[in-house]
């Protein structure tokens, strides 16, 4: 079967004149021949996550998933130097920054105004979206950070501490490199947006209760495979339990997790353990960085999936659902790595 995908990737590359569908079905047919992601964006000069975008296009749609939407010869109504600055401005300013009174969020229409105001240019809100996509933007919501992170430990963790661990990967210095998180699991966590007949309301019934779950997870860099435990507590005790799933799921050899500053992760009552198992190292995010931890996703993925919208009456029907998820993406855990893993 990827004999034959191969084929026909050669087929699609010697029937193509545009150079950059030419270098998706390249990308895509080294994968298929065993290259990581990070060789094919060196070779091809491009990000570990441009690579993974074209691989998950086409595990979804096959070849049709790598033809781009637009005409890469398409001449546009602003000048590379506009778009530029277009760009800077979305990105780094509000509406109301620029004099748009009472607005905090960019829409197309917006932007055509600005445009039109900027450089007496005129643009249909279809054009600037097909533009807007041609830069490599999208209409995504906007998430809150933490206002004590500090940027330049994040950074440093990134360009240093991160590498220098991938480093030790690619060496066999250590063996497994996994991400590990807790998050709580309630009985009735949160309700969200989903399709229903207009003019009605999906009803969840609840018992006013709420007990929970804790739950333990890792994700191995490499692998894409996920570990999780559930606790009715998330203690000292129960860290070392997980501790030890890891452990008998990795018997050999060094493991490093790369964790936040949680108490239980510093507790003197864990100092014994790690002492008794050299083979377990534990290194530590900066203070307030969440967004370096993927396993933070897994968490709004998980929620998303089977959480929300749902009550549980006994705790374990929590561990159910839960199970079944992570049972489910364990079996594509390329996708868990273009999902969660692919950016860092």
């Amino acid at each position: 079967m990827r004999n034959e995908e191969i084929e026909q990737l050669n087929a699609a590359m010697k029937q193509t004149s545009d150079k950059r569908l030419y270098e998706r079905y390249l990308a895509v047919r080294l994968r298929l021949e065993g290259h990581t992601f990070e060789e094919i964006g060196d070779l091809l000069s491009r990000a570990r996550q441009t690579i993974g975008l074209y691989w998950k296009s086409y595990q979804t749609q096959g070849l049709s998933g790598l033809k781009m939407d637009y005409s890469p010869g398409q001449p546009t109504k602003l000048t590379e130097e506009q778009r530029h600055q277009l760009a800077a401005m979305l990105e780094q300013q509000q509406p109301a920054d620029v004099g748009f009174e009472a607005h905090y969020t960019w829409t197309l229409p917006l932007v055509a105004e600005w445009i039109e105001r900027e450089f007496g240019v005129t643009m249909s809100v279809r054009g600037i979206s097909a533009m807007l996509k041609r830069m490599n933007f999208s209409f995504t919501k906007a998430t809150y950070t933490l206002a004590k992170a500090d940027e330049e430990a994040q950074a440093f963790f990134r360009k240093y501490t991160f590498a220098q661990l991938k480093k030790q990967v690619e060496a066999e210095e250590i063996e497994h490199l996994l991400f590990e998180d807790e998050s709580m699991i309630r009985s009735y966590q949160a309700l969200q947006y989903n399709w229903f007949p207009r003019g009605k309301q999906r009803k969840v019934p609840t018992y006013g209760k709420h007990e929970g779950a804790k739950l333990f997870g890792a994700i191995n860099y490499e692998t894409g495979q996920v570990h999780h435990r559930e606790e009715e507590k998330a203690d000292v005790d129960a860290f070392i339990r997980f501790l030890q799933d890891l452990l008998s799921a990795y018997p050999n050899g060094k493991i490093a997790i790369i964790l936040d500053n949680s108490r239980i992760h510093h507790a003197t009552g864990l100092q014994p353990f790690l002492k008794e198992h050299p083979r377990l190292h534990l290194v530590f995010l900066p203070p307030y960085s969440p967004n370096l931890n993927p396993v933070e996703g897994l968490w709004l993925w998980l929620k998303s999936d089977v959480v929300n919208n749902v009550f549980f009456e006994k705790f374990y029907k929590i561990k159910l659902h839960v199970g079944q998820f992570m049972k489910r993406i364990n079996k594509q855990p390329m996708e868990t790595i273009d999902r969660l893993l692919i950016r860092l």
